[in-house]
């Protein structure tokens, strides 16, 4: 049989053969390996293999730094900012192409940084890799690098290695694995020959040989680290700058073919003048539409708003890695929890003693005390040592002999002497042998069995006492200790909150499933605990899970017993259901879905692939931070989506002015230049408003587009009213020198002036009814940093106007009576606001009341 085929090979079949030699009898696999354990593999056999597989290691691809930086100018904002540039040197206008290709470098520069900033999650799970291994060649014991490690190989492990590569136990009495941050499980696992141990995963105890079955990617190891590198998705903050992008791009564009059109028509058709004169002035006016076109500035706007937000967090105890986790996390409506040590304080704590020969429970705990080792730190010793009101009373015995656990006595026993000089033997392990071993009355044995089972029934282990006086000859069955790990205390008043706040709590656990329903009901989570093995077929891909499976996903209060390939599926399963979830976790295990989530978590303790795969890494232990994370987030929602409103309403004000300005008056009011410097203008400030004072929605809050893009064009269109009825009258008042005077301009280039100066306090003024769904005069009002950096802004630009810089000097009336205009306006445009939330709601509540209806009807017919 051709093992390089069953277990090498980086595809399906190569993973379902892995798993069939994890399955098979020692004898057969050693035959399907081809291996003598005796001897291992030949160091030429170990080459050929070698050269056939490729290396026992995580194979990672890297994107070249050229590539990188090219693909920051790519996408429909930077194809129209580098085609204004274009269009700027083909008309010489060198001072336009500066400004335009500053702010196309500027937000190519904001997003090197952001994925400078990401850590790598593939180069941190390497680090939990084994760097050596001791592998038997050509009949020797031999130190050699883990990556050269072959299926077939003979490796020994013992107490603190890595396990180098997924082997088959074949030799060795036992060995106590902690493969917690692989799978889950709380406690380390107790291997005999025949097991498998996963690479990655630490030996505690025990020392054994093993047979390696799968290497660098077909390991379980490696296929979490295939997960990983295959998870994520585009933000949803992405998606909606490019979706409002394309929208004004497309809108820039009819109106640019209406303006050629007409153009070429007068040119042409009416004063048969055509020539390049001609075509440079249409070119001109397409730059300038292109320009306005594209929300230069939104990119560093979001990113600065979510930046600052990130800083508040951090104050939080939450550290954001990647930016756009925050708008996510507002709209997270699931959130998946690991249990151990998230929920629960990956403590083992002793429960009240179920007493039977002991008269008090001290005495039950104190003889399991001295049958353990605590500087053996394992996790039962150190719980029942622990457990002890008063800790000293050990130094009152003796220690004169321990045998520790091993998984054939499945006991621990130790002989002391007590201060009396009495000799006593007591003993602590798994119930059914201690019972056995104190031959107790048949009732006594029925009580004690019926006991454990109602332990495991609740998701206890059981832990069993006996105590000899007479050197082992008989036994007293003192008792049995209910262990377990319990939650924390922030824990269900978080639940509790998250739930308030429309986020599902579903618990993601490697442990069994009688002790995730226990803590699901301690928690209050509903006992809906699905078995990872009941939920998802065997072979599932998990980037594509049958709808049956996803329905099951859907309904559960929570998995047990799962692996990695698991979580990533139950998180991809809940996005394809429109769910946008939160990951926690803490180990390698997580990493896979932890990068899928729309906000993965990594808990406080997390491991370093753990904390890379994450967006968002919690500092303080439990996830009660998780409730003010999503509250912070919540508000930055609110803050981006009020800014993307005013920024295409502003964009497509400006658009349209310049469009029938041309086309009414052949009059252009701004340039190329002009239009950048009052986007800057316009948006340095409302920068700010990372900082405004903004309600804390009650429910997941996601972008919804046709909302927001509907509002934008509502205020758009009457702000287009707005600033087209200022160029009106300045030209009705052009033929009419009195109305000039009483105005107090006397030129179209002051009109220009005049023009910039509205658009620029009434884009300010636009924010204060964009910030906030109510009346613009009503709480909450905005904060003072956002409304004295508008004002200071909008002195900035008065004095501009007024004294003549960058634009043709106004006079104070002129100024005035722009200012007042923009103030009226703004109480019209806030009513305008009013109206449109109170219409859009009226066709939500109307909408939701229909599906509700049509449901209802659905499921009438069906019953």
């Amino acid at each position: 049989m051709n093992v390089a085929k069953k277990v090498s090979e980086p595809s399906t079949s190569a993973a379902d053969s892995r798993d069939d030699l994890a399955k098979i009898p020692i004898e057969r696999l050693l035959a399907d390996l081809d291996v003598v354990p005796a001897r291992g593999l030949s160091s030429a056999e170990a080459q050929r293999r070698l050269d056939q597989y490729g290396p026992n290691a995580l194979v990672e691809k890297k994107t070249n730094l050229s590539s990188q930086i090219l693909g920051y100018f790519t996408g429909s904002m930077a194809y129209i900012i580098e085609a204004a540039a274009l269009v700027s040197a083909v008309l010489g206008r060198w001072d336009d192409f500066t400004i335009i290709l500053s702010v196309l470098l500027l937000n190519a520069g904001l997003e090197f940084w952001q994925d400078r900033k990401a850590s790598n999650a593939l180069a941190d799970l390497k680090k939990g890799l084994a760097p050596e291994a001791t592998a038997l060649r050509d009949g020797k014991w031999q130190l050699i690098q883990a990556a050269t490690l072959v299926p077939g190989d003979i490796v020994k492990i013992r107490l603190g290695v890595i396990v180098p590569a997924d082997l088959r136990l074949i030799a060795g009495d036992f060995a106590s694995i902690d493969q917690a941050a692989l799978t889950g499980e709380s406690l380390p696992a107790s291997k005999n020959v025949g097991d498998e141990a996963y690479s990655g995963s630490v030996v505690r105890q025990g020392e054994m040989e093993g047979a390696v079955i799968a290497t660098g990617a077909n390991t379980f190891f490696g296929r979490t680290a295939k997960l990983v590198a295959g998870a994520g998705a585009l933000s949803h903050a992405q998606e909606a700058v490019f979706e409002v992008t394309n929208f004004l791009v497309a809108v820039a564009v009819v109106l640019s073919v209406a303006l050629a059109v007409v153009a070429v028509y007068h040119d042409i058709v009416a004063a048969h003048n055509w020539g390049v004169s001609q075509a440079l002035n249409i070119l001109q006016f397409v730059l300038v539409l292109l320009v306005a076109a594209v929300p230069v500035t939104t990119p560093a706007v979001f990113t600065i708003t979510m930046a600052l937000g990130a800083l508040a967090l951090s104050k939080e105890k939450a550290i954001v890695t990647r930016l756009s986790a925050i708008e996510e996390m507002a709209g997270v409506d699931i959130l998946c929890s690991d249990k151990t040590g998230t929920l629960t304080k990956n403590q083992l704590t002793l429960g009240p003693p179920i007493l039977f020969a002991a008269k008090e429970p001290e005495d039950c705990i104190l003889a399991a005390a001295l049958a353990s080792k605590l500087e053996d730190r394992d996790a039962i010793d150190t719980a029942v040592i622990d457990a002890l009101r008063e800790p000293s009373v050990l130094e009152s015995f003796k220690q004169q002999k321990f045998v520790p656990f091993d998984p054939v006595t499945k006991r621990t026993q130790a002989t002391v002497v007590n201060s009396s000089g009495q000799t006593l033997i007591v003993t602590k392990g798994a119930p059914q042998v201690i019972v056995e071993l104190a031959k107790p009355a048949a009732d006594v044995v029925e009580r004690a069995k019926q006991t454990v089972d109602e332990l495991a029934a609740k998701g206890s282990r059981s832990l069993g006492v006996a105590r000899s006086e007479d050197g082992g000859a008989t036994w007293s069955l003192f008792g049995i200790l209910p262990m377990f790990d319990p939650p924390r205390d922030d824990s269900k008043p978080t639940i509790a909150k998250a739930n308030e706040k429309g986020v599902r709590v579903k618990m993601v656990t490697g442990d069994d499933t009688a002790i995730a329903i226990e803590t699901a009901r301690q928690l209050g989570l509903g006992t809906n605990i699905i078995p990872a093995i009941d939920a998802f077929p065997k072979d599932m891909d998990p980037n594509n899970v049958p709808a049956t499976t996803a329905d099951a996903i859907e309904r559960a209060d929570g998995f047990a017993r799962v692996f990695p390939e698991h979580k990533y599926a139950i998180v991809k399963a809940l996005q394809g259901r429109g769910h946008l979830v939160a990951m926690t976790g803490d180990g390698v295990n997580d990493a896979p879905a932890l990068k899928q989530a729309d906000c993965g978590t990594a808990v406080s303790g997390a491991t370093d692939a753990a904390r890379s795969a994450a967006a968002l890494v919690l500092t303080a232990p439990g996830l009660s931070v998780i409730n003010n994370a999503i509250d912070e987030a919540r508000r930055i929602f609110a803050r981006l989506t009020s800014y993307t409103i005013y920024r295409v309403a502003l964009t497509l004000d400006i658009m349209f002015l310049v469009t029938l300005s041309v086309l009414c008056f052949k009059f252009v009011p701004l340039t190329a230049v002009g239009i950048v410097v009052l986007s800057l203008l316009d948006d340095v400030p409302i920068m700010t408003i990372a900082y405004d004072s903004t309600p804390v929605a009650e429910r997941p809050i996601r972008w919804n587009m046709p909302r927001v893009l509907g509002m934008s064009i509502v205020l758009g269109l009457f702000s287009v009213a707005q600033s087209f009825g200022l160029v009106m009258v300045g030209f009705e008042g052009l033929k009419d020198p009195q109305v000039m005077q009483i105005l107090g301009y006397s030129a179209v280039a002051q009109l220009k002036t005049a023009v910039f100066l509205q658009l620029v306090v009434g884009g300010h003024l636009l924010v204060f009814v964009t910030r906030t769904e109510r009346w613009f005069l009503q709480p909450p009002y905005p904060a003072p940093v956002l409304f004295w950096s508008i004002i200071g802004t909008e002195v900035l630009a008065v004095l501009m106007c007024k004294f003549g810089y960058l634009v043709e000097p106004i006079s104070w009336r002129l100024i005035a009576v722009v200012l007042a205009y923009n103030i009226a306006w703004m109480f019209l445009l806030g009513g305008v606001r009013l109206a449109a939330e109170r219409f859009a709601n009226y066709r939500t509540t109307r909408f939701m009341k229909s599906r509700a209806m049509v449901n209802q009807s659905l499921h009438g017919d069906m019953a």
